[in-house]
């Protein structure tokens, strides 16, 4: 277990910005195998203006973008290589599913566990959670571009 990554720290990390950074903080990582984060999901957020109005619901396409970017960190936090860390892209999703949904006020938990890395590129199999009922879950694929 390491120490806690702000928001600044994660800047350092991966190039996502507002209003498409989607990882508020990260709590805890162990290089390789897992790593923990959070999103505080707010009604400001510009996807509620049109998804729902009245009815605000996180869209499950972004919640699978939290877990991609939670899973780049950390790949971009296991570097222990030489030279410039490389940047990860998402490269696939499969068996994504979506058990509540996610509105104003959750606070989204994301849990990434590394299953497999070959040739630079990671498989992750993600869960979000929200009050410790599970949200979503997926499994994903990031490469170095």
């Amino acid at each position: 277990m390491t120490e806690e990554l702000d928001a600044s720290a994660i800047e350092k990390l991966i190039p996502h910005r507002y209003p498409f950074l989607l990882v508020d903080r990260v709590l805890d990582w162990t290089p390789g195998q897992s790593l923990s984060a959070r999103k505080n999901v707010t009604a400001n957020e510009p996807q509620f203006q049109g998804h729902f109005p009245g009815n605000p619901v996180m869209p499950g396409v972004l919640i699978i973008e939290a877990l991609a970017q939670a899973g780049c960190l950390l790949s971009q936090l296991s570097f222990d290589g030489e030279g410039e860390r490389p940047l990860y892209y998402l490269a696939g999703v499969d068996a994504a599913r979506f058990k509540r949904p996610v509105v104003p006020g959750d606070v989204l938990d994301l849990g990434i566990e590394v299953e497999k890395t070959r040739r630079g590129m990671w498989w992750y199999k993600g869960e979000a959670r929200v009050a410790g009922a599970i949200a979503a879950t997926a499994t994903i694929m990031s490469a170095p571009g």
